[in-house]
C-alpha cells in the first residue's frame, strides 16, 4: 500500500500530471533524434540550436505570441546561417557553429536584460514544466507527435544518410534535403524540450540518451528503442525525485538520465568499464593458470607441452 501511495500521491496534483506528460513527450522526441546526432557527430549542432533559440523565445514573450513560434524561427534561422557561413568560408564546422550560437545566445541575453519585467530569464533557461498550461501541454504533444511521425516515416533514408552519405547520394537520395530535414527536426525537438527543461538542459536530452544507447547496442533499430525507453523511465523517475526531494524538476530529469548513462558506462556488458576490467582480470587469471599448468608438466616430464613428437 505504501508503494501505491508513493506512486499515486504526486498524480493527485494536476500540474504534476501535466509536467509528467510534457517531460516524457519531450524526452522521447529528443532521445530518438539524439541517436542520429550521435552517429553523425552533430552533438555540437544540438547545443548550437538550443542556445540560438533564446532571442526567438524572448521576442515571442515580449510581443505575446507562443514561444514555440519564435524558438522554431530562430532555431531554423541559426541552422541556415551556419550552413551559409560554412559554405562561403573555409572555416571548419565547429568554428562556425561556435560563432553563430554564441552570438545569437548573447543577443537573446541582451533582449532579456533590456526587458526584465516582461521575460523571466530563469524560466527560459531552465524551463517551467510545473507551470505548463493545458494549451501548452497540447502544443508540446502535437509538436512531439509530428516530429516522431516524420522521423519514423523517413527513418530508413535518414539512417542510410547517417551511415554512408556517399552511398545515399549514389542511389538517388537527396542528401541536402535529408540534412535540411534532420536539422529542421532538431529545431522542432528543441522547441518541444524547452518547456520541460529549458534552453540549457535540453542539450543533455539531445545527447545523453543516444550516447547511453550507443554503449548498449550496435543495432540502430535497437538503439532507438533503448534510447526512448530508458529516457522515458529516467524522466518519470526525475519527476518523482523532484517532488519528494523538493529540487528543480528539469535538473532532476537530466540528472536521472545522466545517472543511467553512468550506470551503463560502468556496468554494461562488454562495453562497461567495470565489466571490461573484470574480463581482463579473468583473462589474466586464466593465463596464469595455464602457465602454472604448463610449468608443472615441464617439471614432471622434462618436456615442454606441445613439444612431444
Amino acid at each position: 500500500m505504501e508503494v501505491l501511495n508513493f506512486l499515486t500521491e504526486p498524480l493527485q496534483y494536476g500540474f504534476l500530471t501535466r509536467a509528467l506528460i510534457v517531460t516524457v513527450c519531450a524526452a522521447v522526441v529528443a532521445s530518438v533524434l539524439s541517436c542520429w546526432l550521435i552517429l553523425m557527430g552533430w552533438s555540437l549542432m544540438g547545443d548550437a540550436v538550443s542556445h540560438a533559440v533564446l532571442p526567438g523565445v524572448a521576442l515571442a514573450y515580449i510581443i505575446g505570441i507562443p514561444f514555440s513560434i519564435g524558438a522554431f524561427v530562430f532555431g531554423a534561422g541559426a541552422v541556415a546561417l551556419i550552413g551559409l557561413v560554412k559554405s562561403t568560408t573555409k572555416l571548419k564546422s565547429d568554428t562556425v557553429i561556435g560563432v553563430v550560437f554564441t552570438g545569437l545566445f548573447a543577443l537573446g541575453l541582451a533582449i532579456v536584460s533590456r526587458t526584465p519585467s516582461q521575460v523571466d530569464l530563469m524560466h527560459i533557461l531552465f524551463g517551467n514544466v510545473l507551470g505548463v498550461t493545458n494549451g501548452e501541454l497540447w502544443q508540446v504533444v502535437i509538436l512531439g507527435v509530428l516530429t516522431l511521425a516524420i522521423v519514423l516515416y523517413k527513418r530508413r533514408d535518414l539512417t542510410l544518410f547517417a551511415f554512408d552519405r556517399t552511398h545515399a547520394h549514389v542511389i538517388g537520395l537527396n542528401t541536402r534535403a535529408l540534412s535540411t530535414l534532420l536539422l529542421g527536426l532538431l529545431a522542432l525537438s528543441v522547441v518541444v524540450g524547452l518547456q520541460a527543461v529549458g534552453i540549457i538542459l535540453v542539450v543533455a536530452m539531445l545527447i545523453t540518451p543516444g550516447a547511453t544507447a550507443f554503449l548498449l547496442t550496435r543495432s540502430f533499430d535497437r538503439m532507438l528503442i533503448i534510447a526512448s525507453s530508458l529516457t522515458a523511465a529516467a524522466s518519470v523517475a526525475g519527476i518523482y525525485a523532484s517532488y519528494y526531494l523538493d529540487i528543480s524538476t528539469g535538473a532532476a530529469v537530466v540528472l536521472s538520465q545522466s545517472l543511467v548513462f553512468v550506470l551503463v558506462y560502468l556496468f554494461a556488458r562488454r562495453t562497461g568499464v567495470l565489466w571490461q576490467a573484470a574480463s581482463r582480470r579473468r583473462l589474466r587469471r586464466y593465463s596464469s593458470q595455464e602457465n602454472h599448468t604448463r610449468t608443472r608438466r615441464i617439471n614432471t616430464t622434462g618436456v615442454p607441452t606441445g613439444s612431444e613428437t
